[in-house]
This record gives C-alpha cells, sequence and structure tokens, in this order.
C-alpha cells in the first residue's frame, strides 16, 4: 500500500492523512505504510543492522527501507546508535515506545490468523516465529515447561524461558538451553508448530534436529496452537 507523498512539514504530524483525532488513525499514519509495521517486527527482539533488517524482508528494496526507517525514526518509534569499537556498525533500535507495539502486532496476528485465507507455510523471519510463539502460546499451561529452550533458526539463535502465563524470548547462546530446535529456516518449525506436520517428518525430511531433553522440547511445542477459524 503506497499513500500520498507527505511534505517535510507534514512528516510524523497527527492527522497529516486522515484528520481523524482516533488513535487508530494516528497509529496508521504512523506505520501504515508498506513495509513499515514489518521493520518494527523485524526490531522487536533488539536492534539490528540495516543488512539484518533487509535480509530478514527480502522483498523490501534498499531504498524503500532507507525511506521506512527514516520516517520511523522521526517519528520516534526507532532510534539509531553506533556499536562500540572494534564493530562501529550502525544498528537501528526500537525506543521504549517502539517496544511498547508488540501487543499490536500479536493481535493483528491473532485476528489475521482466524482467517481462511491465513497460510501459516508461507515464508516468515525468525523474529516472526518468535513473536508468534509469544503470541499463539496457551499461557494456562506455559508456567508447566519447566526448563530454558532453545532455538536455532538458520543462524540466528534465541532462548525461550516459559513462565506462569508469560513467554519471555530473547537472543542469546544455547548454551543454557536444556533442548534445543535446530532449524534451517523459520517456515520448518512453523510447520511443526501450527501445520501439524509430524516433527519425526521434519527431522527426516526437512532438516530440523532436536537435541537434549526430547521430552520438554515436545512438551514446550504443545503448547502453541493457531486460533480456530471464523472467516
Amino acid at each position: 500500500m503506497e499513500l500520498p507523498k507527505e511534505t517535510d512539514a507534514e512528516k510524523g504530524a497527527h492527522g497529516r492523512w486522515y484528520g481523524d483525532a482516533c488513535g487508530t488513525a494516528f497509529a496508521m499514519e504512523l506505520v501504515g505504510e508498506r513495509w513499515s509495521l514489518l521493520v518494527v517486527r523485524e526490531l522487536m527482539l533488539g536492534g539490528r543492522r540495516f543488512s539484518d533488517i533487509r535480509a530478514a524482508l527480502p522483498g523490501i528494496s534498499a531504498k524503500v527501507l532507507t525511506e521506512r526507517l527514516a520516517s520511523l525514526e522521526e517519528a520516534g518509534v526507532v532510534v539509531r546508535r553506533q556499536l562500540p569499537p572494534p564493530g562501529k556498525a550502525q544498528v537501528y533500535e526500537l525506543t521504549q515506545w517502539g517496544y511498547a507495539a508488540e501487543p499490536l502486532l500479536q493481535e493483528l496476528g491473532r485476528w489475521a490468523a482466524q482467517s481462511s485465507s491465513h497460510d501459516p507455510t508461507l515464508p516468515l523471519s525468525p523474529v516472526s516465529l518468535m513473536l508468534s510463539m509469544r503470541t499463539m502460546v496457551d499461557k494456562r499451561r506455559v508456567g508447566s515447561v519447566k526448563g530454558t529452550i532453545g532455538l536455532a533458526i538458520g543462524d540466528e539463535t534465541f532462548l525461550a524461558e516459559p513462565d506462569h502465563g508469560t513467554l519471555p524470548i530473547r537472543r542469546g547462546n544455547l548454551d543454557a538451553a536444556h533442548a534445543v530446535f535446530t532449524a534451517p529456516a523459520a517456515p520448518v518449525m512453523a510447520a511443526g508448530l501450527y501445520a501439524g506436520v509430524p516433527w519425526a517428518d521434519l527431522e527426516r525430511d526437512a532438516g530440523l534436529v532436536i537435541s537434549g531433553n526430547r521430552a520438554l522440547a515436545l512438551q514446550y511445542a504443545a503448547l502453541f496452537s493457531l486460533p480456530p477459524k471464523i472467516a
């Protein structure tokens, strides 16, 4: 969805598109341009370099990503930070207000998944998979999983630490994990979590590896399901 170009004076101003006091209208003015909300999604587990964001969103051009990051930075959703030596790389991070958008992402995802048109087998990024877990977890049962779960998706690693009613997931070293899922790409893991593909089939045919405490790993995987279709 490409929206009308705005002047410099209009950027970030409430009312620039809709002239409507509603907070939903303002939210759309902030993150309603194509790719903007997915850029926010990719930063939800911590700062990323420009190249990392673009790799996670292969359909976006460098020009459009530059524009979206600039708009989000001007709106106060994203901030740039220079890493200390020896790396000296520039990363983009969400502000405190930017991180507060996660419930919005979760509710949009849960709502959209209730459509029969939703296809959980399409490509998705590792961060998208992690956020889907935080969205689709059964909060009544998550506290029954006693242990840290490692998730190695492509070349990215995460730790899930189930707790009562919550599922913190962060980037981290897998040494502390009691069980680890290793998958070449996020859709492989999603196929087991959401599409009902047996884990043994994914291990045999799709490059999935479950290591460590297998019983714990499968107990963790059973926490997730998509909502029933209503449309």
